[in-house]
């Protein structure tokens, strides 16, 4: 009798987990738009979620810490004069964000430290090129300022932000609808795939096809696919039985595939996210109640699946912190933010271990919210590969001299473009005072707090004075 051989992982027993109702965001109306995207980003400092809006589109910004019931009149992002459809925020400064939407344009937005005071109606800059409505944004993993997006106009443009302009737009190698378009670890390519049923791999500062396979999937529903490691590729799409797989393809030769794996018979589309410090891949269906996890390796069957978090509640999209903002001191390797119809809830993906100590195996060097390269450089050709972290000690964020010069920057480069003849000079007097209110703000605030403290506390004590003389 043989006897199954159990293969070795120290990610078996990962296990998800929601947090409890106080740390989830209540009575938020997520958009009821039928748009195949994550509708959530989030980093170390906020959470944004794609919302309802009457007469345009908007979203929400909230920092980390603002758990529990949301107040309807809380201000959003409103500038779009349609329905959004993406939004993601920088990886290399945690308060800028980008939005795309059914009005054509993609928006940088700037967010203070404290999270929103005021509704949001003018961006920091305003990207036009796109004919038809903008679905997928992706911002350059490597390169300072350099976003990606792709329209229903079948075109991906790459953008300078830092001075509003789209330097590379490809155009003419997309038949149809494109339906995801990712970046490689050091930027140096672009992956997408169309309803013209290619998966295509892309020069982006050329804009020609490195290589192309055809019919990843045979069925006609949308197909997803990532960049993992060592370069391969991972897709998720449907049979002609419209039944889900998962698979794993080699560009070196495209013929076929790795691994291809059957997993059930819903209709939701997959979403991948990819974590290239453990190798776990974890797909999320919009429309589904679960997350599943397999493990990329270099063994056959090369997709090895983990286990699976289920709930009660379909999630209408979801975000994903960056390794920065775990908790590593609670063994935490993923964090996920699901959307309900009402809130968002978050969701934890932990390693089991006994020991308090830093587990090293779990939390290999990371990338960082540095960039290697400028955008300039990189369009003129030179690649740069991620600036690693530890996590050792915990994520130390950048300094505020760092974030601002950013934030300035793309503030000068809005006022270029409002008025040509305004100076930089100019522009710093009129912008430095901004910060000086928003700390105003968030001082007079904490005095308000305070006060209410020393008030609540103030008639506890005279309380407790009257019970004393009565006894």
């Amino acid at each position: 009798m043989s006897r199954k051989v159990v293969r070795s992982s120290k990610f078996r027993h990962v296990f998800g987990q929601a947090l409890k109702a106080d740390q989830c965001y209540d009575d938020i109306r997520i958009s009821q738009m039928t748009w195949d995207s994550n509708f959530c980003s989030v980093n170390p400092k906020f959470v944004a979620m794609i919302v309802d809006a009457s007469g345009g589109g908007a979203f929400i910004v909230l920092p980390l810490s603002k758990t529990g019931r949301i107040d309807m009149s809380l201000p959003t992002v409103c500038g779009h004069t349609g329905p959004v459809l993406d939004i993601e925020f920088c990886p290399h400064n945690d308060n800028i964000i980008a939005s795309g939407s059914e009005d054509c344009s993609v928006m940088i937005w700037e967010i203070p430290d404290g999270g929103l005071i005021s509704p949001l109606k003018d961006p920091a800059v305003k990207l036009d090129g796109h004919s038809k409505r903008v679905g997928i944004l992706s911002w350059h993993p490597t390169a300072h300022n350099v976003l990606m997006s792709a329209g229903c106009d079948n075109v991906v443009i790459l953008w300078n932000v830092v001075h509003g302009e789209a330097v590379v737009r490809i155009d003419s190698v997309h038949t149809d609808l494109i339906y995801s378009a990712c970046w490689n670890r050091n930027g140096s390519q672009i992956l997408t795939s169309c309803k013209d049923k290619k998966l295509r791999v892309l020069d982006p500062r050329k804009g020609s096809v490195i290589c192309e396979k055809d019919k990843p999937h045979e069925g006609s529903r949308p197909v997803r696919a990532v960049f993992v490691s060592d370069g391969k590729i991972l897709t998720t799409g449907f049979s002609r039985m419209s039944e889900r797989q998962v698979a794993l393809w080699d560009p070196k030769n495209f013929g076929e595939p790795l691994t291809l794996q059957e997993l059930d018979t819903s209709s939701g589309v997959l979403l991948p996210f990819f974590d290239p410090d453990t190798g776990i891949v974890y797909l999320c269906g919009k429309g589904d109640s679960s997350i599943r996890y397999f493990e990329v390796t270099d063994e056959a069957p090369y997709v090895h699946y983990l286990s699976m978090y289920s709930s009660k509640e379909s999630q209408k999209g979801m975000g994903y912190m960056p390794k920065r903002g775990l908790e590593v001191n609670k063994c935490e390797i993923a964090r996920f933010y699901k959307l309900h119809e009402r809130k968002c809830e978050p969701i934890v993906m932990t390693v089991p271990r006994k020991s308090d100590l830093f587990q090293e195996d779990l939390y290999p060097d990371t990338i960082g919210p540095e960039p290697s390269v400028e955008a300039d450089d990189w369009f003129s050709g030179k690649n740069g590969e991620p600036i690693l972290i530890s996590l050792k000690d915990g994520f130390v964020a950048t300094t505020k001299n760092k974030e601002f010069k950013v934030i300035k920057s793309l503030m000068a480069t809005t006022s270029s473009s409002l008025s040509n003849r305004q100076s930089d000079s100019a522009v710093r007097e009129h912008r430095n005072p901004l910060p000086d209110v928003q700390t105003l703000q968030a001082l007079q605030n904490e005095v308000k707090e305070l006060r209410e403290m020393v008030e609540q506390l103030t008639q506890r004590v005279s309380e407790l004075e009257k019970c004393v003389d009565c006894t």
